[in-house]
């Protein structure tokens, strides 16, 4: 993973639950090269010389190049979703929910961008069985954020006719940061998704407070 992924002393390590240390390695490398490469340009020689380990060593832990990608796509959306859930399930308005919720996806995609991009971008790779898998993830991912702005506009906090629309839109938006954001750039992740989280707002239409 690359260094800009690396989390402070005490939280949890990257790919934690990935092992062993080999198999953790392996998925490591797997990331850095299909977000450099794209996951078809790249090869199962490509990932072992990565991971310092021989082609064969791979398939001690991993059928397939398309078994790898799984792993690290489920593992990305499963916490996703549970970012996501964490913050509809808090406490507060449904404006403080939502910009909760966007503050920690888009902080989680910027501090992740290299493993977000695969997550997100390389989903058509997957085979069918896989493939249906996620995609019923990110259903559960989209219905998260529509409750949230559902609750908005029954409680009169939000003023927008297409919930369905908006949800897909700010979902977009969030998602689009692991594309661009560059860690040697003006915004940290934390600044990121201070701005994405009043950016959607706005698009939801947020209303004032009665006084």
């Amino acid at each position: 993973m690359s260094a800009a992924e690396q989390t402070p002393e005490g939280e949890d390590v990257p790919w934690g639950e990935v092992t062993p240390e080999a198999a953790r390695r392996l998925l490591v490398a797997a990331v850095e090269a299909f977000a450099e490469r794209g996951y078809h340009a790249t090869t199962t020689r490509d990932i072992a010389g990565r991971a310092g380990m021989s082609p064969a060593a791979l398939y001690i832990h991993y059928k397939t190049k398309e078994e790898l990608l799984h792993r690290i796509s489920r593992i990305g959306h499963d916490k996703a979703l549970e970012i996501l859930r964490a913050a509809e399930s808090g406490g507060g308005a449904a404006s403080e929910r939502l910009a909760d919720a966007v503050r920690s996806f888009v902080r989680w995609h910027a501090e992740h961008h290299t493993t977000a991009r695969v997550v997100q971008y390389e989903l058509d790779a997957l085979g069918p069985e896989h493939r249906a898998e996620i995609v019923e993830l990110r259903r559960e991912t989209d219905a998260s954020v529509r409750r949230i702005i559902e609750q908005g506009v029954a409680a009169g906090e939000f003023d927008q006719a297409d919930v369905a629309g908006t949800t897909v839109a700010v979902l977009s938006l969030c998602i689009d940061v692991a594309r661009w954001f560059n860690p040697e750039g003006r915004r940290t992740p934390d600044e990121v998704g201070a701005l994405y989280a009043d950016l959607v707002l706005r698009m939801v239409g947020q209303r004032a407070p009665a006084a």
